[in-house]
């Protein structure tokens, strides 16, 4: 019946995670329907200490809450766009934005893939299903997905997907695959 409850879609809650600097902001603005949230400030000479930007010097603004954006990936699917913030001193807040989140992404920037590892821990340790998005910079990726999988130690049930965060396809196109593997383990489970 039109207008009831059962006509409308889905809302599943997903966490776009990963270091700093590696594009979740980007991710969000780049797929996001509705103007995103966003909590950018810009990096001050205070954080030099602190923030490392080997790799990134064209960086000049940080997320330092979260990201938000929502997707109608399907007609009866709509995901809400959790990012998190990269920085080390911000990661108390994951905890409270992975609350009810039904999987995630980790994005790898694979010019300094080390600022991964904490990501992925974090989805492991607590059960929450999760790909790994790993983000083309400059339109290439300098690594095979072999040895991506391999520098990340991710086991073979850990699906990997290249892809670039300043593209909406390639965005559309990543999420999708999360949400297939999110279906996977769900057909998958006893």
């Amino acid at each position: 019946m039109p207008g009831s409850d059962t006509d409308a879609p889905s809302a599943v809650k997903i966490l776009v995670s990963g270091g700093f600097g590696v594009g979740k902001t980007t991710l969000v603005r780049s797929i996001s329907e509705i103007a995103p949230l966003r909590t950018e400030e810009v990096l001050t000479a205070s954080g030099a200490d602190v923030d490392d930007l080997c790799g990134i010097e064209e960086k000049t603004t940080t997320t330092v809450a979260l990201d938000f954006g929502r997707i109608t990936l399907f007609p009866d699917l709509v995901l809400y766009l959790f990012g998190t913030p990269g920085q080390q001193r911000f990661w108390f807040m994951w905890d409270d934005l992975a609350l009810g989140a039904l999987g995630g992404i980790v994005l790898v920037d694979t010019r300094r893939i080390d600022v991964s590892f904490s990501a992925i821990d974090f989805f492991e340790k607590r059960g929450i299903p999760f790909i790994v998005a790993a983000n083309c910079f400059d339109g290439r990726q300098a690594y095979t997905a072999g040895q991506v999988r391999q520098a990340l130690a991710l086991g073979p049930d850990i699906q990997l997907h290249a892809f670039d965060a300043r593209d909406r396809v390639s965005c559309r196109d990543t999420l999708r695959t999360l949400v297939d593997h999110l279906v996977e383990r769900v057909s998958r489970t006893p």
